[in-house]
């Protein structure tokens, strides 16, 4: 973990950083993006660590996919959604090999699947399992980086990956993989961002956060290259400025405040996941909204 500090007039705000948030990774380098406000960019490698960061008082908010908020809401926390990306249905897919026999979700019955497991990647491979009649609990999932599942699917130690952007793209334009099955409508796939109480952040904080986030999101749509610089530039992924591009180009970058419709969505994943056996209660997601 390691902070980057920018100075400015008022209190400081935590927020956290890893790199499979991109609007929060891009932000902690996107100049005078919060001006007039200290910011604290805490970085860490992990999203599905955010709730131990926020819980330590090291971060006051922080950017995931939707799963890491309703597992720590599940274990207890006081979660707060305070905004939410635009659905994101081509950034994460299903894969296998172009030599592999698997052509249909209801052939990954004992089937070794690549994935982050307790991130999207389990909420869509649950849902993708769901309509073909199976559970997580008929295949094997095996905890791998992004990195590490293409060059395992590609050596056949696992059958099949949940691959997201932007090696999703990289894989599919050097035509290394074959697509079963995308994210599409089976779930939103969308980045949220979140606090838990106890950080005690005011509405006008909250506020202040998803202002500048929707900011940021009309900047990069509006230069999508400046972005893609930053990306390739920081290492953040083995992929190249044209790979970043194509990627940055497609993806709707809105943000909008959490609503109702992000709360069915969240409440949806938490059901799906305890159905699953995934989530060790039941959870209200609409507690964490504050309409």
């Amino acid at each position: 973990m390691h902070i980057d500090i920018v100075k400015g007039l008022q209190v400081s705000l935590k927020i956290g950083v890893h790199n499979a948030n991109l609007h929060l990774f891009l932000a902690s380098r996107w100049p005078a993006l919060f001006d007039g406000i200290a910011v604290e960019f805490v970085h860490y490698d992990d999203g599905r660590e955010s709730a131990r960061f926020l819980t330590r008082g090291e971060i006051d908010i922080c950017g995931t996919g939707s799963t890491p908020p309703i597992i720590a809401q599940a274990n207890g926390a006081e979660v707060e959604y305070i905004a939410a990306s635009a659905r994101r249905p081509h950034n994460g897919a299903l894969v296998t090999t172009h030599t592999s026999t698997i052509a249909d979700i209801r052939e990954l019955q004992g089937a070794r699947i690549a994935l982050v497991d307790g991130s999207f990647h389990t909420y869509l491979l649950a849902r993708l399992l769901d309509g073909a009649g199976l559970s997580l609990r008929d295949v094997r999932r095996v905890e791998l980086s992004p990195s590490a599942s293409l060059t395992r699917l590609l050596d056949g130690k696992v059958d099949a990956w949940i691959a997201m952007s932007p090696l999703l793209e990289k894989a599919t334009s050097k035509k290394l993989v074959k697509v079963i099955a995308e994210c599409g409508d089976k779930i939103p796939n969308r980045s949220v961002f979140w606090t838990i109480s106890n950080r005690k952040l005011s509405a006008s904080q909250k506020e202040d956060v998803l202002s500048r986030l929707a900011t940021l999101g009309r900047e990069i749509s509006a230069d999508p290259e400046r972005a893609a610089r930053i990306l390739t530039d920081a290492r953040t992924e083995q992929v190249d400025l044209n790979t970043w591009s194509t990627a940055i180009a497609a993806r709707d970058w809105s943000i909008h405040a959490a609503d109702r419709e992000i709360a069915d969505e969240q409440q949806e994943e938490a059901d799906t996941l305890r159905r699953h056996g995934d989530l060790s209660r039941e959870i209200a997601v609409l507690d964490a909204i504050r309409l």
